[in-house]
Formats: structure tokens, sequence, C-alpha cells
């Protein structure tokens, strides 16, 4: 898919989704394994409907208490994920939709989960996308003083 080469940055990934997400988060899954990535799935493990909020919270519980490194949410829009999960702590879930807003999120907001809209981007781009997640550097400086505001 991407010849992206991925330099572990980060240890542990973890994913969760709502039903709207979950076919593009399993392809997301088989991605990363493919790459020899190790992810945990914090579910849903089929598509029935669920509560978003439900999972985001879960998934960014998980990233707090520091058990993964960081963290992909996928729900139609990736708004409500995002939202959810913002509302952890230390949490800074962004909307992710092109390569620069991806780049950006992780190079000034250190942002340590991706939110993706299954309903409105391509299952190549949203795979490019967690590439380039896992792989931008937080590039600190002048960026770290304004992270700590938040």
């Amino acid at each position: 898919m991407s010849n992206i080469k991925l330099n572990r940055i980060f240890k542990t990934v973890c994913i969760a989704s709502d039903h709207a997400g979950y076919h593009l988060k399993e392809i997301i899954k088989n991605h990363l394994v493919k790459k020899k990535i190790s992810i945990f799935d914090m579910g849903p493990y089929d598509g029935k409907s669920v509560d978003y909020p439900d999972y985001a919270k879960k998934l960014a519980t998980r990233i707090k208490l520091k058990k993964s490194d960081v963290g992909i949410l996928v729900c139609g829009s990736g708004t409500g994920m995002s939202i959810s999960a913002n509302k952890i702590k230390t949490i800074r879930a962004a909307v992710c939709y092109n390569i620069r807003s991806t780049r950006l999120s992780r190079q000034h907001n250190n942002a340590n989960i991706i939110a993706l809209g299954s309903r409105l981007i391509k299952k190549k781009l949203s795979l490019k996308l967690i590439d380039i997640f896992l792989n931008t550097k937080f590039e600190g400086g002048r960026h770290l003083r304004r992270v700590k505001k938040i």
C-alpha cells in the first residue's frame, strides 16, 4: 500500500471504532499487522450498533494510563470520537482528513490519537494517514509550550 517505512516512534498502538467505523478499523488493523506493528483492538468486534463515546473513552483511558502510546479511533466522521476522547485529561485526539492535517497534528500538537471518518475518506488515504501519524515526530520547541497549556 504505502512505501513509508515506519520508524517505530511508538511501541504500543490501540484501535477502536463504532459500528460506522468497524469495517475500516479492521482494514487498518490488518494493514498494521502486515507491517509487523503490534496493535491492541479495543472493539467493537462486529458491525452491530454501538455508542461511540464508550469506545473513545475506553481507548483514551488506556493511553492516559500509559498502557498504549497512541490510539486510532474510527467513526463515521471522526468528530464524535475525537470530542469524546478529548474529554480525558492528557488526550489530544485529532480528526485527520489529509496528509497535511495529519502531519501537523503530530508535529505541532503532539496528538496521541488519530480520529478518522470512515464515511469521509477513502480506504487508501486512511492507510496513508495512519502511516504518517505513526511516523511523524513532535517538533517540541515553541509547540511544547503551547501543548502544555492545553
